[in-house]
């Protein structure tokens, strides 16, 4: 069985989601597509081998294999990829598919994106973390040397295709760093996400897992909806209705994290640490219960997530923050929860504030 999840806007879209969803594949297909250029790592080659049986030879396919992690995301890699497209000459009526995870998702993004200034993608993410959060949504980018993300644009697929089969083979730290996600969103939207998991927190931790399907499914519910009412992140947190930036929370001090570790840490892992401190952050402006706050730690450390970072960081981490693709004229802007469910931006707090929250995270390096 699987669950179709529409994603409203300009051009809406469907979310597949289910074991055996990639037989869909072909189906979502356009049918004016004469070439397909497929963006994916060596690891997920067997799935590349689906998709091109999928198409029964009747498409032309360009393989286009990328490094792994964030080293997919470099101009280097872009213009060897539009160098592909090129030589093919790949035309605004053929397609781009990504597969892979996370990273993958945002550069098969991005390379359509910018090809001919824009042409179709499907994704395909491989991973936990890509399903719930980088395939879905339209964001699209690569890393500069300054931070995370920094180049990009908002390029909504054409479709995306969940397939929970393929999370089988998924290494069991890949797959936990990318339930921080799946946290997050139960803390922002879905209080019935952290119920799942604290009912049997050591299924939440494999594919085989009870909740497995519903997790995901109500993960990306929550993103569709946001996305649907604010694409291009204009919209404010907060009771004046839902903006995309609510998505960001944990990313602040997450992106800071990656950028030190030279985006060594698993993406999943930094959000882990970095809703830890925006909770301690909430709670010690007086803004979310200390209980609330202590639950992100509760969940994330059942699941085996990391909740503390080096505490000789935080001069490092406060002067990446500064470059966050949330701050406005040089202000620091956060979102933060005044409750589950209820998220809010955070400007400008107070640099001793800032400094008393990382407190919490904080440890001696190993």
């Amino acid at each position: 069985m699987t669950d179709r999840l529409i994603v409203a806007g300009d051009n809406p879209y469907e979310v597949v989601v289910g074991a055996g969803a990639l037989s869909e594949f072909a189906a979502l297909v356009p049918t004016d597509v004469r070439q397909v250029a497929v963006v994916h790592q060596a690891a997920v080659a067997h799935v590349v081998d689906e998709v091109e049986a999928a198409l029964s030879g009747r498409i032309d396919m360009l393989r286009i294999e990328v490094p792994d992690g964030e080293g997919a995301k470099t101009a280097n890699v872009v213009i060897a990829a539009w160098d592909s497209l090129a030589a093919r000459g790949f035309t605004r009526s053929d397609l781009v598919v990504g597969v892979g995870g996370g990273a993958v998702t945002d550069v098969a993004g991005f390379i359509a994106a910018t090809w001919l200034r824009g042409v179709r993608v499907i994704q395909v993410p491989t991973t936990l973390l890509a399903m719930v959060d980088a395939a879905v949504g339209g964001k699209t980018g690569i890393n500069v040397p300054a931070g995370k993300n920094l180049v990009g644009s908002f390029h909504p697929p054409a479709a995306v295709v969940c397939d929970l089969s393929l999370l089988a083979s998924l290494p069991r730290s890949d797959y936990v760093a990318g339930l921080a996600e799946v946290v997050k969103v139960g803390f922002i939207a879905d209080p019935m996400i952290l119920d799942l998991i604290e009912s049997d927190p050591v299924g939440a931790t494999t594919p085989a897992g009870p909740h497995t399907a519903a997790l995901v499914v109500r993960a990306i519910a929550v993103k569709a909806a946001v996305v649907s009412a604010d694409l291009h992140e204009m919209a404010a947190v907060g009771p004046g209705g839902i903006g995309r930036e609510i998505l960001n929370y944990g990313h602040t001090l997450a992106h800071a994290i990656e950028k030190r570790e030279n985006f060594g840490w698993r993406h999943g892992d930094a959000v882990s640490v970095g809703l830890v401190y925006v909770a301690a952050l909430s709670s010690q402006a007086g803004i979310l219960d200390p209980e609330c706050a202590l639950r992100h730690r509760t969940v994330l450390e059942s699941l085996g997530l990391p909740t503390s970072y080096a505490t000789d960081a935080w001069s490092q981490l406060r002067a990446a923050m500064s470059v966050d693709k949330k701050t406005r004229g040089g202000t620091l802007r956060f979102v933060v929860l005044e409750g589950l469910g209820r998220a809010r931006i955070l400007s400008d707090p107070a640099p001793e504030l800032l400094e008393a929250a990382y407190l919490e995270v904080a440890q001696p390096p190993h």
